[in-house]
């Protein structure tokens, strides 16, 4: 090992290409999945952002956004569960805003819920203070970054959802949509806006005594097929991985972080490759002092391995700086501890791979070379 770093010290310039390409591959990976994660966690904001242990909702949902109308006494349902401390409707639906002046229309997502302290489908992020702003009826609050979305300049402008008048009492952060924009209001205001009658409701929200007994309540409401039943966390990742999966976004940054980590396979297979043909004539040298091949080939391996660890390093420092800026910018990049070191996984064996593709070129290495 010892060995084949002072190689890769002294042939810096050949090698420099193979830590450049690994350095890359390992960037865009942690930097693709991180923007990947980042961005479809905003899709489940709307269950992360609440207290609730339990959503209750129609049949087949696959993503939060997905609910559609239920009987509101399914609220009684799930109160008469004896894990179960609290329960509460939550309205949510897709609804026509139209921007001030007739410049047109927007789809946009109304989320009702109660603005009690103790509220379950309240955002955390909304204090009690702009709360207290939403019990007018017609008051509404948008993330503001939606301004320009919805045609709007900021608090006390007016527009229309389906038809009725409302009024942009608060702006809120850190609440924005990929799709149509949240806006936040009462539940009595959203059933106007949505057309709910009183006995319906779009999700039951539930507080357990004990939060980790939520699994059992859950798995005794799923025998009803009249309803999906969920963990907070469960309904968070399903909703997560729908967008991945099931949406062109998803599957279109999937592909570009498989092409990140193809890009780099190759690049880095070849430099490998070349720098081992390059030294042709010293592994000959070595050959005909009786080194083993297998010495020789554990040596490409471990300068392999060195041109891996060093371009992941390179490459984790530029990722941090990189999602630094990205954050600044306005995207939401994830960078959790298991993503990166998956990334620094993949490209390790990567660059192992590429070694391994670089030992054909051991086959020229044979005394009789020295004589050419």
């Amino acid at each position: 090992m010892r060995y084949s770093l002072a190689i890769l010290w002294h042939e810096r310039q050949r090698f420099l290409p193979a830590v450049l390409a690994v350095a890359f591959s390992a960037l865009l990976i942690a930097l693709q999945c991180g923007l990947l994660l980042g961005i479809f966690s905003i899709t489940s904001l709307p269950v992360d952002s609440t207290s609730a242990d339990i959503w209750l909702g129609s049949p087949g949902i696959l993503s939060v956004d997905q609910g559609t109308p239920i009987p509101a006494p399914y609220l009684a349902c799930l109160a008469r569960q004896p894990e179960v401390e609290h329960c509460e409707i939550y309205l949510k639906g897709l609804a026509s805003w139209v921007k001030p002046g007739a410049r047109g229309s927007e789809l946009c997502m109304v989320i009702g819920t109660r603005l009690a302290g103790d509220a379950l489908g309240a955002v955390r992020k909304i204090d009690p203070a702009t709360r207290y702003l939403l019990t007018e009826p017609g008051s509404v609050i948008v993330d503001k970054t939606e301004l320009g979305r919805l045609g709007i300049r900021g608090v006390g402008d007016r527009a229309e959802i389906n038809g009725h008048r409302v009024r942009v009492v608060a702006l809120v952060e850190g609440l924005q949509s990929i799709a149509a924009p949240y806006v936040y209001c009462s539940t009595e205001t959203a059933r106007q806006l949505l057309r709910l009658p009183a006995d319906q409701t779009t999700y039951v929200l539930a507080r357990c005594h004990d939060p980790a007994s939520a699994r059992v309540v859950v798995e005794r409401l799923r025998a009803n097929p009249n309803v999906s039943v969920f963990t907070a966390e469960e309904l968070s990742w399903r909703t997560r991985l729908h967008w991945m999966m099931k949406t062109k976004a998803g599957i279109a940054l999937g592909f570009a972080a498989a092409l990140g980590l193809l890009v780099g396979a190759v690049v880095t297979s070849q430099t490998l490759y070349a720098a081992t043909a390059v030294s042709v004539r010293e592994y000959a040298a070595l050959r005909a002092l009786g080194i083993p091949r297998r010495r020789m080939r554990a040596m490409v391996l471990a300068q392999s391995l060195w041109v891996g660890v060093i371009g992941i390093g390179l490459g984790v420092l530029a990722v941090f700086s990189l999602a630094e800026g990205a954050t600044a910018l306005g995207a939401k990049v994830l960078l959790s501890p298991w993503l990166v070191a998956a990334a620094g996984t993949v490209t390790l064996v990567m660059a192992l791979l590429s070694g391994l593709v670089a030992l054909r070129s051991l086959r020229l290495a044979e005394p009789v070379a020295l004589l050419r």
